[in-house]
């Protein structure tokens, strides 16, 4: 008889019996006479429901370091990974069949020998003891029953005790037959079925007991966890009642001798055996981090953010949030564990974790985007800190790459970039020279310290820096006159826009608001009053590193989904925004400031001239300082590597670090750079036309 049409033969049997049965005991409910007779089930099959077909289990996301195998934390709502049946141990099939359904392989969705024998236990116990549904009906209840595409409603029917819920689930169990292979059903039930102990799916729970995969199981450790989808909640031999999930594991153990699986002898010897757990918890989120590297908490948080942002996951934050935890997806970051080690070994050495100043720290490739490392001093917990100290030691708030009350901190003269940018693109060569004066007063309307008769008027940080000076030369020494100057010559709108441009978001409300209706009276933005972050200020001058390519920075390599599928959304976001060679220009003017020589012999001195001999290879960066040293700011870069470090006092921005940090700041960058390019060829910087270097042109636009 072949088996598609077992299923109807079956249920004329199935009706007959249990029709039989109620009217000789007339104990069961009208309901179920009326319910399962021969019109209900003999009649044409329900239409099988695409959840039963394509079911929605959740399954746990885990994040990985840039080498796919080292986990950073897993997000799930449920702790489940699909495995297939051929990576499940023998000897935990035939567990499990013994324990829930003995017949599996010889009825067709319904037992019809187990539904008698329950039902006679049951009228002769006078309660139900002992239940009929076998691994296919319990699979039907459980899908059902967890479908997050159903109302709590729908959900709360699928598992209520009724005989209506009973004859549906018999229903689906025998259509669903007639979908499936019992290899199938049998690898669904074991990847959907609750362990207990917060362990769905067999590979859950092998890992959650005993630190294993459901390869490797023993025939003990496969008995226990057969034992436990009867009472998860109770028999749980971890939180709940171990001595009842041994007993249930004996249980097990005779149903396997009985059916045949095993020798009297090898169930004897497993009953003998101690539990032997070894509990493994799996980490959920970020602040599950392993504790020896808390300093991933910070990546991991701004990984969050990121996903939160991709429409590709959801219509709103909520929806990507439960893709996120239920989708089953394997995400291959950017961190690179060691340069992230290095990196938070040079911030620490820069301040302890218990001190109010912090150096949040981006190291990022640029081309790509890709965040290779993401450091500060502080531990990344929900513990709560001392009084008055918000947010040190322990902190949760995204200090590297801003968010929520998080804004940034004044760059200072790194701002100046964006300035030589808009003056070379608006056709302006690296030769262009101006008598740069002590103090300029300028036609922007300030008032307070920096106002001279209501004009905004700035000085240099010294007298030494006054006189004569091009691109080369003004942004080596940071003179502030010249490039103040040079905003009034383009417009302050250009350098505001060319900031945006690449990269630069303006977080707080005043910033934003000024951008938005008064950049082109915004003439102190050259100087870096605005807030920035050292992610946001990294990528920016990654996009100078990468020849004008500027990439969304981003800690993805690669994510696929629970099939294996490549998603798209983790693909570098790139697009050339500057002309090759007006960042090539700026390259070539910001080897000045950190001790390197430009292409053109123009560089005469700088603010971090140690730098270069420190890495050993070409380099061009920037320092930065705001008004009374409130923050201190360094970025450098290479064609392969971009890092930028600020310090300030997240809780005080006024609260002044001073000028000397800087020092230390340089040597950390350095020494971070070292490490990042350790295994790295040297490269140069393509040198920029003569004709951008020495002749006015025209606007040259790259975007």
């Amino acid at each position: 008889m072949t088996r598609a049409i077992l299923p109807k033969v079956f249920t004329v049997l199935l009706s007959g019996a249990l029709a039989g049965l109620v009217l000789a005991t007339a104990a069961l409910p009208a309901a179920l006479v009326f319910g399962i007779g021969f019109a209900s089930l003999s009649g044409p099959y329900a239409e099988l429901p695409s959840t039963l077909r394509t079911p929605p289990t959740a399954q746990r996301s885990n994040l990985y370091a840039n080498d796919g195998t080292t986990l950073i934390t897993s997000f799930y709502q449920e702790d489940r990974v699909d495995v297939p049946l051929d990576e499940v141990a023998p000897v935990m099939r035939q567990a499990i069949i013994a324990a829930e359904d003995v017949r599996f392989h010889e009825h067709s969705g319904v037992d019809l020998r187990g539904v008698v024998r329950a039902f006679t236990v049951n009228q002769g116990a006078g309660g139900t003891r002992q239940g009929a549904s076998t691994l296919t009906m319990q699979y039907v209840r459980n899908v059902l029953s967890t479908d997050p595409r159903l109302s709590e409603a729908q959900r709360a029917a699928a598992t209520e005790v009724s005989p209506a819920r009973k004859i549906q689930e018999m229903r689906y169990a025998l259509a669903l037959e007639r979908e499936l292979t019992k290899d199938q059903i049998l690898t669904r039930y074991l990847n959907i079925a609750y362990f207990g102990a917060g362990a769905y799916g067999i590979a859950a729970a092998s890992k959650r007991y005993f630190s294993t995969s459901p390869a490797d199981l023993t025939l003990a450790q496969a008995a226990l966890l057969a034992g436990l989808v009867r009472s998860p909640n109770t028999d749980d031999p971890i939180n709940g009642d171990a001595d009842a999930a041994t007993a249930r594991r004996a249980y097990v153990l005779d149903r396997m001798v009985e059916s045949g699986q095993v020798t009297p002898e090898a169930a004897a010897g497993a009953k003998a055996e101690p539990l032997d757990l070894r509990p493994h918890e799996t980490p959920n989120d970020c602040t599950a981090v392993p504790e020896e590297h808390n300093d991933w908490g910070f990546f991991c948080d701004w990984f969050t953010r990121w996903w939160n942002d991709q429409q590709a996951f959801g219509g709103s934050v909520d929806e990507r949030q439960r893709t996120l935890r239920r989708g089953g997806f394997s995400i291959v970051t950017s961190l690179d564990p060691a340069v992230q080690e290095a990196t938070t070994e040079q911030v620490r050495q820069i301040y302890s974790v218990e001190n109010r100043f912090a150096a949040p720290t981006a190291v990022v490739q640029p081309g790509t985007g890709r965040v290779l490392a993401m450091a500060v001093n502080r531990v990344y917990s929900v513990a709560a800190n001392p009084p008055r100290q918000k947010n040190h030691p322990n902190t949760v708030n995204q200090l590297i790459a801003g968010g929520g009350t998080i804004v940034g901190y004044q760059a200072g003269s790194t701002f100046k970039l964006f300035t030589m940018l808009a003056a070379l693109e608006a056709g302006l060569p690296l030769s262009t020279e101006f008598d740069a004066p002590s103090r300029i007063v300028t036609d922007y309307k300030v008032s307070g310290n920096a106002s001279c008769g209501g004009y905004w008027c700035p000085e240099n940080a010294s007298s030494s820096m006054s006189g004569e000076r091009d691109m080369w030369t003004a942004f080596g020494r940071s003179v502030n006159t010249y490039f103040v100057w040079l905003t009034e010559r383009i417009g302050a709108d250009r350098v505001v826009e060319m900031a945006e441009r690449l990269g630069i978001v303006l977080r707080a409300e005043d910033d934003a608001l000024l951008a938005r209706h008064g950049a082109r009276e915004w003439g102190p933005f050259t100087l870096g009053v605005a807030a920035t972050t050292p992610l946001d200020l990294a990528g920016a001058y990654a996009t100078v590193a990468a020849e004008g390519t500027w990439c969304a920075p981003t800690p993805i390599t690669s994510i696929t989904d629970a099939a294996g599928r490549r998603v798209t959304a983790g693909q570098p976001d790139c697009r050339q925004v500057l002309d090759v060679d007006v960042a090539r220009a700026a390259a070539d003017a910001a080897r000045c400031p950190v001790g390197d020589q430009s292409m053109y012999r123009a560089c005469d001195g700088g603010t971090a001239t140690r730098l270069r001999g420190q890495l050993g290879r070409p380099v061009a960066g920037k320092t930065g300082s705001s008004e009374g040293y409130a923050t201190e700011t360094v970025v450098a870069f290479t064609p392969q590597l971009a890092v930028a470090m600020m310090a300030a006092n997240p809780d005080e921005p006024q609260d002044g670090v001073g000028a000397k940090v800087q020092a230390d700041m340089v040597d950390a960058v350095a020494e971070t750079l070292a490490f990042g390019l350790r295994d790295q060829p040297v490269r140069d910087f393509v040198p920029p036309s003569e004709r951008t270097a020495y002749r006015v042109t025209g606007d040259r636009s790259g975007n």
